[in-house]
């Protein structure tokens, strides 16, 4: 069966092919700094990034290589932050859940490489601290510099509202990866956070999975995988389970940040339980919008909790941008302060007398 999905990433792929040729290479190599800004100086990062700007202005062969040059000095000049924390991988060596035949990236139309191992970064409250739930964050596209917004940023948010937060870097849905192996990453993100819920002070059926765009896209799958107990070796039957795939690997509430499930995506079922879901969109971008259509009537068929909120001038994107321009967007940055309401009433039930 075609993929109709499947053909729009291709396609996109397809139209960035001449500048991922020519400056792939050097962005490939600043992916896995971009991708852990609890590990480097976040304010490099950004200004690495802010520079990167500069590959799509270049004309001729000589700003290119000149501009690739000057990145690749300022990249690495980027260095660990003393006592960095550590990954956390989620899978065994020689364990991974796959599907994907992936050897090779000849001319870097992706950004990680075919021995990228997924893991999560820790964002977690001061010892003794009780959280009010762990949120796991997933940037959008595959990923890449728009962790140091998407996840960072709105990772300190969370944690200043009284949240731990963990850094998820799943193998991208159509990075080359399928919707299924984002998925089961995701899962073992949330079956390794429950077997070590004592470990972070978490409740174990208090765990919200926050993705953007392409990472909506993961966390939506994840529920359509997991949400019914499903075992990854149901899916990947060579796979040796280990202590934790006893544990469920869904996600008990759902922030979808303007990453609605795609138009045309081939379900394996219909029917999957949802969980309480709450939708931040921008009312421009409105490619995310259609896609609600064809997502909001299982979840209010499902009677389940669902808020939905539209931001007036806000296009596709942006979350957590202030880190980057200082600024932000003063009307789409209040969704983080409605998410919370959201959780609060969730997990804890709703205070009237809550204050910001």
């Amino acid at each position: 069966m075609d993929d109709p999905v499947k053909k729009q990433y291709e396609a996109m792929r397809k139209a960035n092919a001449a500048f991922r040729k020519e400056f792939g290479e050097e962005i490939n190599k600043a992916i896995p700094l971009y991708e852990d800004p609890t590990r480097y100086p976040v304010e490099q990062l950004v200004e690495l990034f802010k520079f990167q700007w500069n590959f799509k202005e270049a004309k001729t062969q000589e700003e290119k290589d000149a501009l690739k040059k000057e990145f690749a000095a300022r990249r690495d000049a980027i260095r660990l932050l003393p006592n960095a924390p550590e990954r956390v991988y989620l899978w065994n060596e020689g364990n991974m859940p796959t599907q994907t035949v992936y050897t090779e990236n000849p001319d870097h139309l992706y950004d990680h490489e075919p021995d990228f191992r997924p893991y999560y970064l820790e964002m977690l409250l001061p010892a003794g601290q009780k959280p009010l739930a762990g949120i796991v964050l997933v940037a959008g596209g595959t990923h890449g510099a728009g962790t140091i917004n998407e996840c960072y940023e709105i990772g300190l948010e969370f944690n200043a509202l009284g949240y731990s937060c963990f850094i998820l870097q799943c193998r991208p849905n159509q990075g080359p990866w399928s919707r299924l192996e984002s998925a089961v990453d995701a899962a073992r993100c949330f079956q390794l956070l429950r077997g070590n819920a004592e470990k972070y002070n978490l409740n174990p059926e208090q765990l919200v999975y926050a993705g953007f765009s392409n990472g909506g896209v993961t966390g939506d799958a994840c529920i359509e995988f997991f949400s019914d107990h499903q075992t990854v070796d149901q899916y990947f039957p060579s796979y040796i389970p280990d202590e934790y795939d006893r544990l469920p690997g869904a996600e008990n509430a759902f922030l979808c940040i303007y990453g609605a499930r795609h138009l045309g995506t081939v379900l394996t079922r219909e029917d999957f339980p949802n969980v309480p879901t709450f939708f931040a969109i921008g009312r421009k971008d409105f490619g995310c919008i259609a896609n609600m259509k064809g997502l909001l009537p299982s979840l209010w068929a499902q009677n389940v909790p669902v808020e939905i909120h539209t931001f007036a001038g806000h296009p596709h994107g942006y979350a957590g941008w202030k880190i980057i321009d200082g600024k932000g967007d003063y009307n789409f940055d209040l969704w983080v302060t409605h998410a919370d309401v959201f959780l609060r009433d969730l997990f804890h039930g709703y205070d009237p007398d809550l204050k910001g």
